[in-house]
Protein backbone atom coordinates (compact mmCIF):
# COMPACT_ATOMS: atom_id res chain seq x y z
CA UNK A 1 0.00 0.00 0.00
CA UNK A 2 2.74 2.48 0.99
CA UNK A 3 4.67 1.54 -2.13
CA UNK A 4 1.65 2.30 -4.32
CA UNK A 5 1.19 5.68 -2.62
CA UNK A 6 4.86 6.54 -3.11
CA UNK A 7 4.60 5.59 -6.79
CA UNK A 8 1.49 7.75 -7.23
CA UNK A 9 3.16 10.68 -5.43
CA UNK A 10 6.25 10.32 -7.63
CA UNK A 11 4.08 10.39 -10.76
CA UNK A 12 2.20 13.47 -9.53
CA UNK A 13 5.45 15.26 -8.74
CA UNK A 14 6.86 14.43 -12.17
CA UNK A 15 3.69 15.77 -13.81
CA UNK A 16 4.00 18.96 -11.75
CA UNK A 17 7.67 19.33 -12.68
CA UNK A 18 6.85 18.91 -16.41
CA UNK A 19 3.98 21.44 -16.31
CA UNK A 20 6.08 23.84 -14.24
CA UNK A 21 9.06 23.66 -16.60
CA UNK A 22 6.83 24.06 -19.68
CA UNK A 23 5.49 27.36 -18.28
CA UNK A 24 8.99 28.53 -17.31
CA UNK A 25 10.16 27.74 -20.85
CA UNK A 26 7.44 30.01 -22.29
CA UNK A 27 8.27 32.76 -19.79
CA UNK A 28 11.99 32.55 -20.57
CA UNK A 29 11.26 32.83 -24.32
CA UNK A 30 9.15 35.94 -23.67
CA UNK A 31 11.90 37.38 -21.44
CA UNK A 32 14.55 36.74 -24.09
CA UNK A 33 12.45 38.27 -26.90
CA UNK A 34 11.64 41.37 -24.85
CA UNK A 35 15.33 41.79 -24.06
CA UNK A 36 15.99 41.62 -27.80
CA UNK A 37 13.32 44.31 -28.43
CA UNK A 38 14.08 46.61 -25.49
CA UNK A 39 17.56 45.62 -24.40
CA UNK A 40 18.05 45.44 -20.67
CA UNK A 41 16.18 48.68 -20.00
CA UNK A 42 14.57 46.98 -16.96
CA UNK A 43 17.97 47.25 -15.23
CA UNK A 44 17.02 50.89 -14.50
CA UNK A 45 14.27 49.70 -12.10
CA UNK A 46 14.88 49.97 -8.39
CA UNK A 47 13.54 46.94 -6.48
CA UNK A 48 10.54 48.94 -5.23
CA UNK A 49 9.54 49.79 -8.80
CA UNK A 50 9.61 46.12 -9.77
CA UNK A 51 7.40 45.31 -6.78
CA UNK A 52 4.96 47.98 -7.97
CA UNK A 53 4.92 46.50 -11.50
CA UNK A 54 4.04 43.09 -10.07
CA UNK A 55 1.38 44.72 -7.89
CA UNK A 56 -0.24 46.42 -10.90
CA UNK A 57 -0.44 43.13 -12.79
CA UNK A 58 -1.88 41.24 -9.79
CA UNK A 59 -4.44 44.01 -9.14
CA UNK A 60 -5.52 43.86 -12.78
CA UNK A 61 -6.01 40.10 -12.55
CA UNK A 62 -8.04 40.50 -9.37
CA UNK A 63 -10.18 43.26 -10.91
CA UNK A 64 -10.94 41.06 -13.92
CA UNK A 65 -11.72 38.08 -11.68
CA UNK A 66 -14.14 40.16 -9.59
CA UNK A 67 -15.78 42.24 -12.31
CA UNK A 68 -15.66 39.74 -15.16
CA UNK A 69 -14.69 42.66 -17.41
CA UNK A 70 -11.52 42.80 -19.49
CA UNK A 71 -11.63 46.00 -21.53
CA UNK A 72 -7.96 46.01 -22.54
CA UNK A 73 -8.25 42.52 -23.98
CA UNK A 74 -4.86 41.23 -22.77
CA UNK A 75 -5.45 37.87 -21.16
CA UNK A 76 -4.91 36.90 -17.54
CA UNK A 77 -2.43 34.20 -18.56
CA UNK A 78 -0.15 36.87 -20.01
CA UNK A 79 -0.39 38.87 -16.79
CA UNK A 80 0.60 35.83 -14.70
CA UNK A 81 3.57 35.31 -17.02
CA UNK A 82 4.47 38.96 -16.58
CA UNK A 83 4.35 38.47 -12.81
CA UNK A 84 6.71 35.51 -13.15
CA UNK A 85 9.18 37.45 -15.28
CA UNK A 86 9.07 40.58 -13.12
CA UNK A 87 9.65 38.43 -10.02
CA UNK A 88 12.68 36.83 -11.67
CA UNK A 89 13.87 40.29 -12.70
CA UNK A 90 13.56 41.32 -9.04
CA UNK A 91 15.67 38.36 -7.92
CA UNK A 92 18.31 39.20 -10.54
CA UNK A 93 18.33 42.88 -9.56
CA UNK A 94 18.64 42.04 -5.86
CA UNK A 95 21.55 39.70 -6.54
CA UNK A 96 23.36 42.24 -8.73
CA UNK A 97 22.79 45.01 -6.19
CA UNK A 98 23.97 42.80 -3.34
CA UNK A 99 27.10 41.87 -5.28
CA UNK A 100 27.55 45.50 -6.39
CA UNK A 101 27.80 44.15 -9.93
CA UNK A 102 26.38 45.93 -12.95
CA UNK A 103 25.84 44.15 -16.25
CA UNK A 104 23.85 44.48 -19.43
CA UNK A 105 25.36 41.31 -20.90
CA UNK A 106 22.32 39.29 -21.99
CA UNK A 107 24.23 35.99 -21.78
CA UNK A 108 25.09 36.67 -18.14
CA UNK A 109 21.55 37.82 -17.41
CA UNK A 110 20.04 34.68 -18.97
CA UNK A 111 22.39 32.61 -16.80
CA UNK A 112 21.07 34.48 -13.76
CA UNK A 113 17.51 33.94 -14.99
CA UNK A 114 18.15 30.20 -15.21
CA UNK A 115 19.91 30.16 -11.83
CA UNK A 116 16.95 31.81 -10.06
CA UNK A 117 14.34 29.68 -11.80
CA UNK A 118 16.29 26.56 -10.82
CA UNK A 119 16.41 27.65 -7.15
CA UNK A 120 12.71 28.52 -7.23
CA UNK A 121 11.77 25.20 -8.81
CA UNK A 122 13.77 23.36 -6.13
CA UNK A 123 11.90 25.31 -3.45
CA UNK A 124 8.58 24.40 -5.08
CA UNK A 125 9.48 20.72 -5.16
CA UNK A 126 10.44 20.71 -1.47
CA UNK A 127 7.27 22.53 -0.44
CA UNK A 128 5.16 20.40 -2.76
CA UNK A 129 6.54 17.28 -1.10
CA UNK A 130 5.58 18.65 2.33
CA UNK A 131 2.13 19.88 1.27
CA UNK A 132 1.30 16.96 -1.02
CA UNK A 133 0.05 18.86 -4.09
CA UNK A 134 -2.57 20.72 -2.01
CA UNK A 135 -2.38 23.61 -4.50
CA UNK A 136 -4.19 21.48 -7.10
CA UNK A 137 -7.42 21.91 -5.09
CA UNK A 138 -7.10 25.69 -4.94
CA UNK A 139 -8.96 28.24 -7.03
CA UNK A 140 -7.02 30.53 -9.37
CA UNK A 141 -8.44 33.53 -7.47
CA UNK A 142 -6.77 32.24 -4.30
CA UNK A 143 -3.39 32.34 -6.03
CA UNK A 144 -4.10 35.94 -7.03
CA UNK A 145 -4.85 36.80 -3.40
CA UNK A 146 -1.72 34.99 -2.18
CA UNK A 147 0.38 36.96 -4.68
CA UNK A 148 -1.15 40.23 -3.43
CA UNK A 149 -0.38 39.22 0.18
CA UNK A 150 3.25 38.49 -0.76
CA UNK A 151 3.46 41.86 -2.52
CA UNK A 152 2.14 43.61 0.61
CA UNK A 153 4.79 41.81 2.66
CA UNK A 154 7.56 42.78 0.24
CA UNK A 155 6.43 46.42 0.32
CA UNK A 156 6.51 46.40 4.12
CA UNK A 157 10.02 44.91 4.13
CA UNK A 158 11.12 47.47 1.52
CA UNK A 159 9.64 50.26 3.65
CA UNK A 160 11.65 48.85 6.59
CA UNK A 161 14.86 49.18 4.54
CA UNK A 162 15.01 45.41 4.07
CA UNK A 163 15.13 44.62 7.76
CA UNK A 164 13.05 41.77 9.16
CA UNK A 165 12.73 40.47 12.71
CA UNK A 166 11.08 37.08 12.38
CA UNK A 167 10.23 36.57 8.73
CA UNK A 168 11.89 35.55 5.51
CA UNK A 169 13.28 38.29 3.30
CA UNK A 170 12.06 39.61 -0.01
CA UNK A 171 13.76 36.97 -2.16
CA UNK A 172 11.73 34.15 -0.59
CA UNK A 173 8.55 36.17 -1.18
CA UNK A 174 9.42 36.69 -4.86
CA UNK A 175 10.03 32.95 -5.17
CA UNK A 176 6.62 32.24 -3.65
CA UNK A 177 5.03 34.69 -6.10
CA UNK A 178 6.66 32.86 -9.02
CA UNK A 179 5.40 29.53 -7.74
CA UNK A 180 1.86 30.81 -7.10
CA UNK A 181 1.69 32.33 -10.59
CA UNK A 182 2.88 29.09 -12.18
CA UNK A 183 0.37 27.08 -10.13
CA UNK A 184 -2.38 29.46 -11.29
CA UNK A 185 -1.37 28.96 -14.92
CA UNK A 186 -1.32 25.17 -14.51
CA UNK A 187 -4.78 25.25 -12.92
CA UNK A 188 -6.07 27.46 -15.76
CA UNK A 189 -4.67 25.05 -18.37
CA UNK A 190 -6.35 22.12 -16.67
CA UNK A 191 -9.78 23.74 -16.39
Amino acid sequence: MAEALNSQHTQEMEKTREQYNAILHICRNIFEKKNTDYGTSWRVFRPQSITDQISIKAQRIRNIEISGKNLVGEDIEGEFMGIINYSIIALIQLQLLDEKHDTDDIKEILELYDYHTHLTCDLMLMKNTDYGEAWRDMRVSSFTDLILVKIARIKQIEDNAGKTIASEGVSANYQDIINYAIFALIRMQEQ
